[in-house]
């Protein structure tokens, strides 16, 4: 952690990212993604919940299959002092390997990684019922509207 001009610890900028292009450290992290576990679902309560669960679930046995064909993966990192977090640390199934694969020093935990691609064609997402990006993105300031 780096102190801040008043000598205290910045807890504010903790997060680091690891931009993954180079194609054989894409497969090298899907395969290993695709050997791990995943985390049980709850019990669905409903019919609703149990078709969202199956698509949950195909969807990720297909990222887990085609993870190392996306243009671009992000590992987000959080760098800490041991001290206590917010987040689970070392959450990945294969943490202290990609860890040595990517240079990662001890002070830093992986705690996210996106894939960050384009949706395959024969998916389909919508329609959706998100709010149009007027209404929910500003220009420079809060609260001033942004026009494309």
């Amino acid at each position: 952690m780096e102190d801040d001009s008043h000598g205290r610890r910045d807890r504010t900028q903790r997060w680091r990212f690891i931009v993954i292009k180079d194609a054989e450290t894409k497969r090298w992290i899907q395969e290993r993604y695709r050997t791990t576990d995943r985390p049980a679902h709850a019990a669905p309560r409903d019919a609703g919940e149990t078709r969202t669960a199956a698509r949950n679930d195909a969807a990720a046995e297909y990222l887990a299959e085609h993870l190392h064909e996306v243009p671009v993966l992000i590992l987000c990192c959080v760098q800490h002092d041991g001290s206590p977090s917010d987040i689970q640390r070392g959450a990945s199934g294969f943490e202290r390997e990609i860890k040595a694969k990517l240079g990662i020093p001890d002070n830093v935990d992986t705690a996210a990684l996106l894939p960050l691609g384009h949706p395959a064609e024969r998916n389909r997402y919508g329609p959706t019922n998100r709010r149009p990006v007027e209404e929910v993105t500003f220009d420079e300031a809060w609260g001033k509207p942004w026009h494309a």
